[in-house]
């Protein structure tokens, strides 16, 4: 059966009106909450840690800024918005000593909850609250007077209440105004990772980065291969979004289309879907996350090879000149804090 969809209609802001809601971190989902839930008419605080390079970013937006445990204490919510390997310690160190029955304690995505990295105590809410849109999304949408689909989802052992709070939560960041659906923690965790590893992130970055090297070595200038494997690809992804696969191929030309049909499956094939199903295998049983977990912990030494040679990578330099010549692709500082995006 298809899943229920929750809209305004389903949920109440009154819920939340009087108690005070905390956000620990103010990245790319934690100032989108923030801002949203603010313009909601709700009572939002920041917890940050002391010299994090967005404590100016929040207090210029608006908002009252705590060092995280003192955030805790004042909260009736309080919501985790920072990097999943981050949290275990931060939920140690500064929120579960301040922690008291009757509390809510909130994520964004379920990784920590899922893979144990994290047990609130007896007497906590656990829910979830994922927008199924980057933060920048969430903000301008809202902004707009619209929504960005969300996800909730509440964890075994919190009280009946906790899908009101969740609930009215998607809805002053705006989720049920597009429609909220209710999964689990674990449905949400390991769906989210196998996108982003097998096909959103690593898998389109793995296939773009292929092409060009491929069209590279054959001898094709690189602004060619730029403009066929990475600039293009946003137009044909937009079409799937607004139309699906056969909305996309409805729009393409004759060829493209043929060439779709006889050559897709050249490339993601049987053993594709072979390496699909042992990624997904991967994360349903821990050994991706425990892998990240090592590897944070030792300082990320193969994590920070991975983003030189990401950066040094040919595509990089040619798509740097290339967008510079196209003033309607947007620019980010991707140096600065996230929360001062434009």
């Amino acid at each position: 059966m298809p899943a229920k969809v929750y809209t305004d209609k389903d949920a109440d802001l009154r819920v939340l009106k009087k108690k005070t809601l905390a956000i620990i971190g103010y990245g790319s989902q934690g100032h989108a909450h923030a801002q949203n839930l603010k313009d909601s008419g709700l009572n939002v605080i920041i917890g940050l840690y002391k010299k994090s390079k967005s404590v100016k970013v929040a207090q210029s937006q608006g908002f009252e800024v705590y060092e995280t445990a003192e955030a805790v204490k004042k909260a009736d919510v309080i919501m985790l918005a920072v990097p999943d390997m981050k949290q275990p310690e931060i939920y140690e160190n500064d929120i579960l000593p301040n922690l008291e029955k009757g509390k809510t304690l909130a994520f964004t995505h379920g990784l920590a909850i899922h893979f144990g990295l994290i047990e609130a105590p007896k007497g906590i809410d656990v829910i979830m609250v994922a927008p199924k849109g980057p933060g920048h999304v969430v903000r301008s949408q809202y902004v707009e007077g619209k929504g960005v689909p969300a996800l909730i989802a509440i964890n075994k052992g919190s009280s009946k209440d906790a899908k009101k709070v969740a609930l009215a939560w998607a809805k002053g960041v705006g989720g049920t105004r597009a429609g909220v659906i209710e999964t689990t923690f674990k449905e949400e965790c390991e769906t989210d990772l196998f996108g982003e590893q097998a096909v959103l992130c690593g898998g389109a970055s793995a296939l773009v980065q292929a092409g060009f090297e491929t069209l590279v070595e054959a001898g094709y200038q690189p602004e060619m291969a730029y403009f066929e494997c990475l600039h293009e690809l946003k137009l044909i992804v937009d079409l799937m979004v607004e139309s699906g696969i056969s909305g996309m191929r409805f729009s393409i030309s004759e060829t493209a289309e043929w060439g779709d049909y006889i050559s897709g499956p050249r490339v993601i094939n049987a053993s594709s879907k072979k390496a699909m199903k042992a990624i997904l295998k991967d994360i349903q049983t821990g050994k991706f996350t425990k892998n990240w977990v090592k590897e944070y912990k030792a300082g990320l030494p193969n994590y920070k090879q991975f983003v030189k040679d990401g950066q040094n990578h040919p595509i990089e330099k040619t798509g740097q000149r290339l967008r510079s010549l196209m003033p309607w692709v947007k620019k980010r500082n991707i140096k600065g804090a996230q929360a001062a995006y434009n």
